[in-house]
């Protein structure tokens, strides 16, 4: 069902007043021409409820040469924001960014964070958001994932489909989506729900196996056959398999540049209500598929850019690729197994699987 707008701005009042907004905050909207007009309708009208100072900042849609796609995270790293330093003045200015583009992965969306602005990325279409509308109980479960893996030096994943993967941790922090901005210099999405870091540098090693169903982002398309990626040295240096094989090798080969094979961060979905089969329901254009990255025990590894983390790897091929079925260990202890979330400040009582 439509969610309407009465129900849209009561949504957008809850998650601000997760995100700390008040009298005292400004909050500033990042908008383009390809940005829904509604999200960024309903963004403004419940930070002006809210008595907040909010203004508008729209910049012009951006299409880079290389581009393939419409879709936001098919080419990362460059935005209508890279070199317009009034824009970015303005945006810096606000206690509160609300991105209704996409930033991620932009060395300005960085920088902005670092000098201490909060920013929540909302995309998704509204029926999604409600769907997803985060709760404290969606915080407290995440930074549970994440206090065990700042921790932890050392990741294995294994999978009855072939996956047996292992890296060191520890060089690089860790990052938790929980669906609002409540800190200083904080980035999440709106919805989301996941956690991840990056290996050491060097030391991923092994093989994935990306099965027949795994979803494969930003193709948002579901495998139709299995993929072998043989790992070494924190690189992907061997892909076998059918067309599905073939169409990801050559796709990344066209961005002609090495660094979008290193696998970049690693993590596992925390998200109850996201669901694996929601990237059959809507057209590409309308959802960023987030249901694929945040969905309950998932496995999700990405390749590409570790510029988030403080890493020299400014790539603009990100993939994203979540897993099912995957069991993660953390020095040897059992965080997911064959998709089933095992620590109790994690699990959710009663939960079932769909994939048993």
């Amino acid at each position: 069902m439509l969610v309407g707008d009465n129900e849209l701005l009561e949504m957008f009042d809850h998650v601000l007043r997760l995100s700390r907004v008040d009298e005292t905050q400004s909050v500033a909207v990042l908008k383009s021409a390809n940005s829904n007009p509604r999200l960024v309708w309903a963004a403004m009208e419940a930070a002006q409820r809210l008595k907040a100072k909010v203004y508008g900042v729209e910049l012009p849609s951006h299409n880079y040469r290389s581009y393939t796609s419409f879709d936001p995270t098919g080419y990362v790293g460059e935005t209508a924001l890279t070199g317009h330093e009034a824009a970015k003045k303005a945006l810096g200015a606000a206690d509160l960014i609300i991105d209704t583009m996409l930033l991620l992965h932009s060395p300005e969306q960085g920088e902005m964070l670092n000098a201490g602005s909060r920013m929540l990325l909302v995309i998704e279409p509204p029926e999604i958001l409600a769907r997803m509308l985060p709760t404290e109980d969606d915080k407290r479960r995440v930074m549970a994932g994440v206090r065990r893996l700042e921790q932890a030096r050392s990741m294995t994943v294994q999978s009855d489909a072939g996956t047996d993967l292992r890296c060191d941790l520890g060089q690089y922090p860790c990052v938790a989506e929980y669906g609002f901005a409540d800190e200083p210099g904080r980035w999440d999405h709106w919805p989301s729900g996941f956690l991840f870091t990056w290996a050491n540098e060097g030391t991923t090693q092994g093989r994935i196996v990306i099965d027949t169903g795994d979803i494969i982002l930003p193709f948002k398309r579901y495998a139709q056959s299995p993929i072998t990626l043989d790992i070494e040295d924190g690189y992907i240096r061997k892909f076998s398999g059918g067309f599905d094989a073939e169409h990801l090798k050559t796709y990344m080969m066209t961005f002609r540049d090495p660094e979008v094979f290193a696998i970049s961060h690693l993590g596992w979905g925390l998200q109850d209500r996201a669901q694996w089969t929601a990237l059959g329901l809507y057209d590409r254009g309308e959802s960023d598929a987030i249901d694929g990255r945040a969905f309950y025990g998932n496995f999700l590894f990405s390749t590409g850019p570790n510029t988030e983390a403080g890493g020299s790897r400014n790539t603009a091929c990100h993939m994203d690729i979540p897993l099912r079925r995957c069991s993660i260990q953390l020095d040897g202890e059992a965080m997911v197994t064959r998709g089933i979330v095992i620590p109790e400040d994690q699990a959710i009582p009663g939960y079932q699987s769909p994939f048993d």
